[in-house]
């Protein structure tokens, strides 16, 4: 069995109001980040790279049907993107599958001069940043 580093994310499981709509948008968005479908069920499924998994899922214990990113609790994810112009392609491909742009007037330097990254925002209110490598 292969150690895995202490600290090592293990899942991260994000409720959301329609699996369907969930499963072109983040099913798009992992896949295209190399990430590979791991679990499926009735509502839900999963993507796994490596020793980390994202589930996506469309809880019958929902008590909201969109997630507040700007209120406590998750803010966003961030991910490697790979290069500058991956990150583009992934911003224009990302608005085909249901993701908005955010901080369209400061893209690609919303983040500071020296950050590269596309900030994107799916139909049930989650942040997305997808960051180049440098």
């Amino acid at each position: 069995m292969t150690e895995i580093p202490l600290g090592t994310l293990h899942h991260v499981e994000l409720w959301v109001p329609d699996f369907a709509r969930a499963t072109d948008e983040w099913g798009w968005l992992l896949s295209s980040l190399g990430y590979e479908s791991f679990q499926t069920w009735p509502n839900g499924g999963s993507w796994k790279q490596g020793a980390t998994y994202i589930v996506v899922e469309e809880s019958p214990a929902l008590s909201a049907r969109i997630h507040q990113r700007t209120a406590p609790g998750l803010n966003h994810l961030a991910f490697h993107a790979g290069t500058a112009d991956r990150v583009d392609a992934l911003l224009k491909e990302g608005v085909e599958h249901g993701w908005k742009v955010l901080f369209a007037d400061k893209y690609p330097h919303a983040g500071g001069a020296r950050h590269y990254a596309a900030y994107l925002e799916n139909s049930a209110g989650f942040e997305v940043e997808l960051i180049a490598s440098t």
